[in-house]
C-alpha cells in the first residue's frame, strides 16, 4: 500500500511546502532546519503508514 501511495503522498508534501515557502509563511532557509530537527518524526510516521497498511 505505501509502495502505491508513496509518489503521490511525497508530491502533495512537496507541494505543499512549497506553496508555503511562496506564501511567505515558511522561508526554505527556514524548511532546512526544520528538516535537520524534525527528520525522525518522518520516519516515524512511514513507519506508522506502514503498519496499518498490514
Amino acid at each position: 500500500m505505501l509502495k502505491k501511495n508513496t509518489g503521490p503522498i511525497l508530491l502533495i508534501i512537496i507541494g505543499v511546502l512549497l506553496l508555503l515557502s511562496n506564501l511567505n509563511i515558511l522561508p526554505l532557509g527556514e524548511l532546512r532546519t526544520l528538516l535537520k530537527q524534525w527528520w525522525p518524526l518522518l520516519l516515524i510516521i512511514i513507519g506508522i503508514i506502514q503498519l496499518r497498511g498490514r
